[in-house]
């Protein structure tokens, strides 16, 4: 099995989240052997495993799991796309180096996704070369830079950068809308928004026409099985048909799209999942946990492995063949 989807945050000192930003960078707190804080300046942001930061206990935990390979990428706070660019560039780089650094006692069970400036296109594109040819595998940015979509301009130049460089992008969600009182409880961000941020960025990718100026070769994937975008594909399409607002500069179906993209198996649901790949098909779905963190699938790999809902061929495709050839592994 290849877990697409799965996430790190190595021992950043106080020191270095400072000299990025001493209120809004983050960095780790060991607490002891079992637990540490990850830190957003002087505030606690979130409590965290061991497995965050060390990988003799991840390739345990995957030899418990019955996982043969992880691709790791940041946890998203780590982005810093709110900040100088400069000064992200460098940020990104040393976690980059970081990521690898993590992989390096076993390459054949860990490969790294980086992380890049994307704020700064051309920094951002050039981070995402170094980074490739440094051994990464792809790079995981997130869906949105402030109030910028992925049909961004400069956003949609990056995605080309990576297509015609064979740059495999993985798009999560983050930094989610209606953090405010409305969803103040119950995990309702993660939740609610979080679905919504990636149909967001599936949208404006398909409704701007940024699809048709984007390379067919693009590698793209977006985790956490596309968000809400299965199931609201027919309300697009509904829209698309009856109003020409929504059409003015899509030129074809949202629905005629799924072949532009992947997505993880994150939704936690055999029915969910069996939705999923009837709407994008089963060469475009691959394992995604969201490992290590509690919302996460615990058993790896076990929705798409156990469901009766699924063919052998479909299960094969999405716990190990399509993440082969996605992200070009041997």
């Amino acid at each position: 099995m290849i877990d697409i989807h799965a996430h790190i945050f190595p021992r950043i000192t106080q020191a270095e989240a400072y000299a990025l930003d001493p209120h809004q960078a983050p960095w780790l707190k060991v607490v002891d052997p079992d637990r540490g804080m990850i830190m957003r300046g002087t505030q606690e942001f979130r409590p965290v495993i061991p497995v965050l930061w060390d990988p003799e206990l991840r390739v345990a935990d995957m030899d418990r799991l019955g996982l043969d390979v992880q691709i790791i990428s940041a946890t998203p706070i780590m982005f810093g796309y709110a900040l100088d660019a400069s000064k992200v560039a460098d940020w990104a780089a040393r976690m980059n180096d970081l990521t690898l650094e993590y992989c390096a006692n076993h390459p054949g069970r860990l490969k790294a996704l980086a992380q890049v400036p994307l704020q700064d296109t051309e920094l951002a594109c050039r981070e995402a070369s170094r980074a490739q040819a440094a051994g990464h595998v792809g790079v995981q940015i997130g869906n949105h830079v402030g109030d910028r979509d992925l049909d961004d301009e400069q956003l949609v130049a990056f995605l080309h950068h990576c297509a015609v460089n064979d740059i495999p992008v993985l798009v999560h969600p983050w930094d989610m809308m209606g953090g405010g009182q409305r969803m103040r409880k119950w995990m309702l961000p993660w939740l609610v928004a979080m679905p919504a941020e990636t149909s967001l960025g599936i949208l404006s990718l398909i409704l701007s026409g940024a699809f048709e100026r984007l390379p067919r070769r693009l590698k793209l994937c977006f985790a956490h099985g596309g968000g809400a975008f299965a199931f609201t594909l027919g309300r697009a399409d509904n829209a698309w048909t009856y109003r020409d607002i929504v059409r003015q500069d899509c030129p074809n179906l949202p629905s005629s799209y799924v072949d532009r993209f992947s997505v993880d198996s994150a939704v936690f649901d055999p029915k969910a999942l069996r939705l999923l790949v009837d709407v994008m098909g089963s060469e475009r779905v691959m394992l995604g946990s969201d490992y290590p963190y509690p919302l996460g699938e615990q058993r790896i790999g076990a929705l798409v492995g156990d469901t009766d809902l699924l063919q052998a061929a479909e299960k094969q495709r999405i716990l190990v063949d399509n993440a082969k050839t996605f992200f070009n592994l041997s």
